[in-house]
C-alpha cells in the first residue's frame, strides 16, 4: 500500500499591478519559471511562494510584522495547527516574495540599492531573514497580504503542500529580479494573457495556477479583487488523481475534470 505524504504548509502572493498594455486586461500579475530541473512543477510558471519556515512562526519575528498579529491571523486561517504558524504563512508569505523576486512588502522607506545587498546576502546564506530585520530595522506589512484561496496537493504526488494564495499591490519603485537558483524567468502578464499562452502550449502551468487565473480575470480591477478578497471565505481545495480512458485526469471537489496532469 503507498504511503501518503503530509503536505508541507506554504504560502505564495498574487502580486498585481496596473498593466501596461490593456488588450488583454486591466492589470497583471507576476509570474515566476521554475527551473526544469525541480522536484516540483518542473518548467512552470507559478505565483512566487514555499515552504514556512520554523523561524517564519517565531515569537521574535513577530515583533517585525504590522498590520496583523497571531490571534488575528488564526481567525483568517482558523484550520492552521496553530496561532504562530497562522501568522507564519503571512511572514513565509513576505520573505519567500522577496527571495525570489527581491520586492519586499514593508511600508518602510528602502534604500533599493541596499534592499539588493541584503537579498544576496540572503540567498548566499550569509544572513538569515530575521538577521536582516533585525539589522536594518525593517518591517513587514502584512495588512498588504489579503488571503485569496487555498490548494492542497493531491495524494498522487510525492511531494505535497498544503498552500495559502494571498493577493497583494506591487509596492512602486521596485522591480522584480527572479533568483536565477531556483527560478530561471520571471515575467509580468495579464491573466488573460497566460491563460491563452497556455491553451497554445507555451506557458506551463498547474491546475491551482490555471483555476486561480480563471478566477482573477473576470474581476475589472485591483481593487475590486482586493476588496472581494477581504469578505471572502476561502475554501480549501483538495483535488484527486485518477485514470480515465487510459490517461491521468485531475477531478476537482464539484466533479470537474482537468487533464492533463503535470
Amino acid at each position: 500500500m503507498k504511503t501518503i505524504s503530509t503536505p508541507k504548509e506554504a504560502s505564495t502572493v498574487i502580486m498585481m499591478r496596473p498593466a501596461i498594455d490593456r488588450e488583454y486586461g486591466p492589470f497583471e500579475v507576476l509570474m515566476v519559471q521554475r527551473h526544469p530541473d525541480s522536484l516540483f512543477v518542473p518548467d512552470c510558471h507559478v505565483f512566487p511562494g514555499g515552504c514556512i519556515d520554523d523561524d517564519d512562526c517565531s515569537m521574535e519575528l513577530e515583533s517585525f510584522c504590522r498590520g496583523l498579529d497571531r490571534q488575528r491571523a488564526f481567525q483568517i486561517l482558523v484550520d492552521m495547527p496553530n496561532e504562530a504558524t497562522a501568522l507564519g504563512a503571512w511572514v513565509a508569505a513576505t520573505r519567500e516574495t522577496y527571495e525570489e523576486t527581491g520586492i519586499f512588502l514593508s511600508s518602510d522607506r528602502l534604500d533599493l540599492t541596499n534592499l539588493a545587498c541584503c537579498r544576496r546576502q540572503l540567498l548566499d546564506g550569509k544572513a538569515s531573514f530575521t538577521d536582516i530585520l533585525k539589522m536594518e530595522k525593517w518591517t513587514l506589512s502584512l495588512d498588504r497580504l489579503k488571503y485569496f484561496a487555498h490548494w492542497i496537493t493531491p495524494e498522487f504526488l510525492p511531494y505535497r503542500y498544503d498552500v495559502r494564495f494571498f493577493v497583494t499591490v506591487a509596492p512602486e519603485g521596485q522591480e522584480a529580479m527572479h533568483d536565477g537558483i531556483e527560478l530561471i524567468g520571471h515575467t509580468w502578464i495579464t491573466p488573460r494573457r497566460a491563460l491563452g499562452e497556455y491553451e497554445q502550449n507555451r506557458f506551463n502551468m498547474v491546475l491551482p495556477t490555471i483555476v486561480t487565473l480563471r478566477e482573477l480575470d473576470r474581476f475589472d480591477s485591483i481593487e475590486a479583487i482586493i476588496q472581494s478578497a477581504e469578505a471572502k471565505s476561502v475554501p480549501s481545495i483538495l483535488t484527486k488523481v485518477t485514470k480515465k480512458d487510459g490517461r491521468l485526469v485531475e477531478i476537482m471537489p464539484d466533479g470537474k475534470i482537468f487533464s492533463p496532469v503535470l
